[in-house]
Formats: C-alpha cells, sequence, structure tokens
C-alpha cells in the first residue's frame, strides 16, 4: 500500500541529511579561515537543518482533516525559524561568532534543502542498471 505522507517524510528527512552534508561542505570551506568562521558556518546551516526535520516531523503527522494539517503545516514552518532564528541569535550574542559565515551556511543549506526536494528522481523515471 502507497502512503504518501510517509513518503513525503522520508523525502523531507532525506533533504535535511542532503543539508547537514551541505552545511558540513561549508564549515569545511570556511575552516581556511579559521575556527570560529568554521563553527559560524556549521551553525547556520545545521540550524536551519535542524528547523527542517523538526518541521517534517510536526507538518507530516498522519491523515488528519484539512484544518488541522494546515494548522501542523504552518505550526512546523513557524517552529522552523524559531529554531533557525534562535540558533543564530544565540550564535551571535553568547558565542559572539562571525554573522557572514552563518549567513552564507544559512543560504547553501536553504539551496540544498529546495534542490534535493525538486530535483529528486521519480521511480518512474530511474534508469534500470
Amino acid at each position: 500500500m502507497h502512503d504518501p505522507i510517509a513518503a513525503g517524510r522520508r523525502s523531507a528527512l532525506r533533504a535535511a541529511a542532503v543539508q547537514v552534508a551541505v552545511a558540513l561542505l561549508v564549515a569545511l570551506a570556511f575552516l581556511m579561515q579559521g575556527p570560529r568562521q568554521a563553527l559560524a558556518a556549521g551553525i547556520g546551516g545545521g540550524a536551519l537543518a535542524l528547523g527542517n526535520a523538526l518541521a517534517a516531523g510536526v507538518s507530516l503527522g498522519g491523515i488528519v482533516p484539512a484544518r488541522v494539517a494546515f494548522a501542523r503545516l504552518l505550526l512546523g514552518a513557524l517552529l522552523k525559524w524559531v529554531v533557525a532564528i534562535g540558533m543564530f541569535a544565540i550564535a551571535l550574542g553568547a558565542w559572539r561568532l562571525p554573522p557572514l559565515p552563518m549567513v552564507a551556511g544559512l543560504a547553501a543549506g536553504l539551496l540544498a534543502y529546495l534542490l534535493a526536494l525538486n530535483l529528486r528522481l521519480h521511480p518512474s523515471k530511474r534508469t534500470q542498471t
């Protein structure tokens, strides 16, 4: 039996994993400038990956009425940005990390997430090997 909600949850979590990998690559690229810059880039991408994973868990919780599904979608989006902005605030305020690498990590992670969700191969389009 095909469960589109479970497939959507798996797809979103797979995209968040791609986002973590890209955040690590950006952090490695910023390592040439120093460990604080690398940490900032990793936090920027990682915060959004954590937010997206939480949003997928909240939003794609099962078959529910339309109002509940819409409320979950809004709650998931709100949770994602609260986590991301909260991590940014902690990293900028308490740890005094540089903002530009954090924004670069966030932007790279966001692009990776969107590409991973939209450029995946559908089962009917995969080639047989």
